[in-house]
């Protein structure tokens, strides 16, 4: 990517970020769908399942020459977001 202004790097930092949002939106779906198959908190929170999640998308960044760290940082925190929603949404459909 070569840019000539800050503004057109933000420009392209805004229109990235609009569509990580329906990405991001779009994984939220899956999370909520995914506790109507869960049977307990344990199963939400699937620590084997977030490492290997984070398995996958340090090698996916490492392909895309992202450092792995970064990744592993913002899906941590992603993950944990999405991990207290889906506990939500277990709680609200055991009720």
């Amino acid at each position: 990517m070569e840019f000539s202004s800050i503004e057109e790097v933000r420009s392209c930092i805004d229109q990235l970020d609009s569509e990580l949002v329906k990405l991001i939106a779009r994984r939220g779906e899956c999370a909520k769908a995914a506790a109507r198959f869960k049977k307990d908190q344990d199963a939400v929170r699937a620590p084997e399942r977030v490492q290997k999640v984070i398995d996958k998308v340090r090698r996916d960044a490492a392909q895309a020459g992202l450092p792995e760290v970064i990744i592993e940082k913002v899906y941590r925190t992603m993950i944990g977001a999405f991990i207290d929603y889906e506990l939500e949404q277990h709680r609200d459909l055991s009720q």
